[in-house]
């Protein structure tokens, strides 16, 4: 994905399509809280099929019957979800996704002077609601000034996918069937219109994929909670070099709950981060197309416990950390993102790909991870010259397992500062068992605490993701990692 794409004013092709009948809701309320092996079990609440029971007969209060699919009554979502909408587990029921659907309008940069009239909505999703869509018009937007409440549970997840893995024809490749999920929020962002210099509550900008701004100057900016949640066969190209990830955070504050989900299959980026300041712990990226997790204009956020899993016949880097946005005196960026990542397991299988690329004026803080490779030429680092700056990327009890550690071509020498380190292995044995579980070689290393470089992270005597058999925060409602699991 280009920089640039990023930042233009588009409007998603095909919009005639987006039709749907609108059902009355509530008043406005007050906001809420402002195949890839393995063992054990898993696989949660997979594709297709029916219940038992058959059809629900009606759908509930705010939802349009619009048939049966698979032996369960569809009930659509409105276009716009104004006030409170709860979307129901009911026997027999699955929902749908009729073009594009906002949650509220957007309210705007400032929480003290929202957009005159525009509405708040908030959408709550109850454990195990599937929700799909038909084609890539279909995907959910939560404006600025509203929030999703979607919380699954370990045995229930909230699933969103596409209307053929609930037809049960989706197989280990099936990518792009429908459009995916863009959260936007008022924390601090890089891009800013032309004479404004970030931080700055003007900094605003159109999110990728589709005609919705994000951004502000509320670090903590509550969007909702999203836990034990699957998105997968996600993923649209609108235009080239603009696409809709499976998940889009943009401009998210660290009020906001993100933990426990996993992005499966998304034709583009598994998740995409431009700027804000959320925090994520405990996500899955797996078969995804172009980069597991994507970052650019800002993100100052920490993540841990992040398992990435490259599918055999698809996807570009694990991790792209870019910073693009307004630049100093300096040709620096005037707000740099710094992601800091902790416990991270990376599996790659894409052939050319490097699997971590750090470009653009980002920096990246990376500890207790492992990074190994399947095959391929790729790198286990790339770090380009832009990547300089305040900060130098940091690495700290990190192991590779690539036939190449780093990249080699003429830029910075990512060796230098992978070495100035501690208790890091450039040329490590992989030990991982069932794929991504730490064997004997990744057990040895030597930890590093992380809570010094962010409250957020919890200090574990581990490296990577899943520290043996006996970890077992994946199982139950992830897909396609556990053996016989499928998506």
């Amino acid at each position: 994905m280009t920089s640039a794409s990023r930042f233009k004013f588009l409007a998603l092709a095909g919009a005639a399509m987006l039709t749907l009948s609108a059902c009355g809701s509530a008043e406005v309320a007050s906001p809420g809280e402002d195949g890839f092996g393995g063992g054990g079990t898993g696989g949660g609440t997979g594709g297709g099929g029916g219940t038992g029971g058959g059809a629900a007969a009606d759908c509930p209060t705010g939802f349009s019957n619009v048939g049966v699919l698979n032996n369960l009554r569809v009930c659509q979502l409105p276009a716009k979800v104004t006030g409170n909408l709860v979307v129901p587990l009911r026997a027999g029921t699955v929902y749908s996704l009729g073009g594009r659907t906002d949650v509220g309008d957007d309210r705007g940069a400032d929480p003290n002077n929202p957009t005159a009239g525009a509405q708040q909505g908030i959408l709550t999703i109850e454990a195990g609601v599937r929700i799909f869509g038909s084609s890539g018009a279909d995907f959910l937007v939560v404006n600025r000034g509203s929030q999703i409440f979607a919380e699954g549970t370990s045995t229930s997840p909230i699933v969103f996918t596409s209307r053929q893995s609930i037809e049960g024809a989706t197989g280990v490749d099936s990518i792009g069937q429908w459009g995916g999920i863009v959260i936007l929020g008022r924390a601090p962002i890089a891009a800013c219109p032309g004479g404004l210099t970030p931080p700055n509550i003007g900094c605003t900008a159109q999110v990728e994929g589709t005609n919705a701004f994000y951004g502000g100057a509320t670090p903590a900016d509550n969007s909702g909670r999203l836990r034990y949640v699957r998105v997968q066969h996600s993923g649209f190209e609108v235009l080239p070099g603009n696409e809709l990830n499976g998940i889009t955070l943009a401009g998210i504050g660290s009020g906001t709950t993100v933990n426990h989900v996993q992005v499966h299959n998304s034709s583009d980026d598994g998740i995409e981060i431009f700027g804000g300041r959320v925090n994520l712990d405990h996500i899955v990226l797996t078969g995804n197309d172009d980069d597991s997790l994507d970052t650019d204009t800002g993100w100052q956020g920490a993540a841990q416990f992040v398992l990435v899993v490259q599918r055999a016949n698809g996807g570009d880097r694990a991790f792209e950390m870019s910073s693009a946005g307004v630049v100093d005196g300096g040709g620096q960026p005037a707000l740099r993102s710094h992601p800091r990542i902790a416990n991270a397991t990376i599996v790659k299988r894409s052939s050319g790909s490097d699997a971590i690329v750090v470009n653009s004026g980002s920096d990246l803080t990376l500890l207790n991870s492992v990074v190994t490779s399947l095959g391929g030429s790729g790198a286990c680092l790339d770090l380009d010259s832009a990547a300089t700056g305040t900060a130098a990327p940091e690495f700290q009890s990190v192991f590779f397992s690539c036939a190449t550690a780093f990249r080699v071509d003429g830029d910075l020498d990512s060796s230098t500062f992978f070495n100035a380190g501690s208790n890091n292995n450039a040329a490590g044995t992989s030990t991982l068992t069932g794929t991504f579980i730490n064997g004997a070689n990744e057990a040895g290393v030597t930890t590093t605490n992380p809570v010094p470089y962010s409250a957020f992270f919890q200090n574990v005597a581990y490296i990577g993701a899943v520290r043996d058999a006996n970890d077992t925060w994946w199982q139950g409602w992830t897909c396609g990692l556990a053996a016989g699991s499928t998506c």
